[in-house]
């Protein structure tokens, strides 16, 4: 008799068309953030066809969706993210096509069994992870309350383990000063440009007093029209980023002084504000992503390296504070390939992403089981991730 990891590798054949499809359909639909429509009918459907129940439209987003396959036995509920927003004028250099490809495929997979296994699959549609970052505000609404382990797969050069990522908040800062003639007046104007270089210069100043983690990166976007008009109005666009959510806040406090100082010193007012969405740290349950690892292996990955020893900011860290959840990365390339790069939208579409397509949705599929079947694993992962919540505290 097949064990059921054998059997869904059986099955395997029949949700493999119709992932590879997936990863195709959007591959030559690229689509940017919140107007990422044919890929949400394209996936929606897939999932109807096979006996999803599918919401559209979820939590104000347009472009977002809930996928639900209950089986008729009570347990746990794993959920399989799904992103497709493609990169303006690239495409998908960041292989949201092979997301939305693997958890989609995973969720199908695992549906053939769950009737005889219970519990429940939740496929989301995420919109606009490059940008506004959806599953922000879907872990904000309690999109993710009931969920026993959240999982995404994301596509890179090489594979690892889900690690780690940075809390970020972005801050504009826009300061108001007074126009005068440059030459004949000056003693009438406020300089606004000259607030907003002395807040690079503060913040400089204070990136040796930061924690090694922390990251400023920031640019001018405005700062006058002609050399002999005192600028009346500057603005400021800083990332600030950091390893720990408890700790950015200390620092963006920092910035902020670093803004109202350089407002004081030059005579200029102050306005400042969030003006995209924050991202917290990615929480990585360390128990569940050694389940995966395991089963990347068994679906006929090589090797899972340990975590990337550098990375950015992703919303998946706030779905990882509501929900044990991994963020893992699998190789679609045996060469190095840049993200955000047309060379690696295009390496989507190769045989050799084709076979991690495959791997992932199996190892997903399996995860996924192991979750609603093995009790021992799944109070593992939850007995960590209460543990990780009282740390935040």
């Amino acid at each position: 008799m097949l064990t059921q990891k054998q059997q869904l590798k059986a099955l395997f054949p029949e949700v493999e068309n119709d992932a590879q499809q997936i990863s195709e359909y959007l591959f030559a639909n690229p689509e940017l953030g919140c107007e990422e429509y044919l890929a949400c009918d394209y996936l929606c459907d897939k999932l109807s066809k096979h006996n999803f129940k599918v919401t559209k439209g979820i939590y104000n987003y347009n472009t977002a969706f809930k996928a639900e396959f209950c089986s008729d036995k009570p347990g746990r509920t794993v959920a399989f993210m799904c992103e497709y927003d493609a990169l303006r004028n690239i495409g998908h250099g960041c292989g949201h096509n092979h997301i939305a490809a693997m958890s989609a495929g995973a969720g199908i997979l695992l549906s053939k069994i769950l009737k005889d296994i219970g519990g429940k699959i939740v496929v989301f549609g995420t919109p606009a992870e490059e940008t506004m970052g959806a599953k922000v505000e879907l872990a904000k609404q309690g999109a993710f309350s009931e969920i026993d382990a959240a999982m995404l797969i994301h596509p890179e050069s090489y594979t690892h383990r889900s690690g780690v990522s940075l809390a970020m908040d972005s801050l504009e800062f826009r300061f108001f000063g007074k126009s005068a003639h440059a030459a004949s007046a000056p003693e009438n104007g406020i300089n606004a440009l000259d607030a907003a270089t002395l807040m690079f210069h503060g913040v400089n100043c204070m990136r040796q007093h930061v924690m090694s983690d922390v990251r400023l990166h920031g640019v001018i976007k405005e700062g006058g029209t002609a050399p002999n008009v005192v600028p009346e109005y500057a603005v400021v666009h800083y990332y600030v980023r950091a390893r720990r959510r408890e700790y950015l806040d200390v620092v963006v406090k920092k910035v902020i002084d670093c803004a109202k100082g350089a407002a004081i010193m030059t005579g200029s007012r102050l306005e400042y504000f969030n003006n995209e969405v924050s991202y917290d740290d990615m929480m990585t349950n360390e128990a569940l992503s050694d389940c995966f690892s395991e089963n990347l292996l068994l679906a006929g990955e090589p090797v899972v390296l340990p975590m990337r020893d550098s990375f950015g900011s992703i919303d998946m860290g706030n779905v990882s504070k509501v929900c044990p959840s991994i963020h893992s990365y699998l190789a679609i390339t045996d060469v190095h390939i840049s993200g955000h790069t047309r060379e690696f939208a295009e390496a989507t579409q190769t045989d050799r992403a084709k076979i991690a397509l495959n791997r992932g949705i199996l190892a997903l599929s399996f995860t996924g089981y192991d979750i609603i079947e093995n009790n021992e694993l799944a109070a593992m992962i939850r007995e960590e991730f209460n543990a990780q919540q009282q740390y935040q505290r």
